[in-house]
């Protein structure tokens, strides 16, 4: 049983503009798919070298990614209304990145798992592909700022702002 109501799921999603074309009635069948989870700050959410068995909508919280290094760098993080660990979960390839709940009071996350995924690709087709088109335009948006990074970095290095 999830904390949120349907009604609040579904304003959630319209507010951070995830799989916001669903109807009220669609996001109430979607959430019997869905699991809740809260994690604790420090506490891994998923872990480099897993192969992703779920994705997750970040309810409340901050998620820190970091690299492989002893040193746990962060080199990334995303919010409330994002949606995570969907790379590793479509590719099946094992995560080059650690996540981990940041935030003081945690992280609550929705978790669709890759059963409950391929039962909602059959039982409610619409609906899964709404997921898919919304993890399309997450990792674009990743895809984008990665390259505004790579920019800027390299105005750095070769100019602006270079000592």
């Amino acid at each position: 049983m999830l904390s949120i109501s349907a009604k609040e799921l579904f304003k959630f999603f319209q507010e951070n503009l995830i799989c916001e074309s669903l109807t009220l009635d669609e996001v109430e069948r979607l959430m019997a798919y869905l699991q809740e989870k809260d994690y604790s700050k420090g506490e891994i959410i998923y872990d480099i070298g897993e192969v992703g068995d779920s994705l997750g909508f970040v309810l409340s919280g901050r998620v820190q990614f970091t690299g492989p290094d002893a040193d746990d760098v962060p080199v990334g993080s995303q919010d409330k209304g994002s949606l995570i660990g969907e790379m590793s979960f479509f590719d099946r390839k094992p995560r080059d990145l650690r996540m981990k709940a940041c935030s003081k009071n945690g992280v609550k996350i929705l978790m669709l798992t890759r059963p409950m995924y391929d039962r909602l690709k059959v039982e409610e087709p619409y609906i899964a592909v709404n997921i898919l088109e919304n993890t399309i335009v997450s990792l674009d948006n990743l895809v984008r700022h990665m390259g505004e990074d790579i920019t800027a970095l390299g105005h750095y290095m070769h100019g602006f702002g270079r000592q």
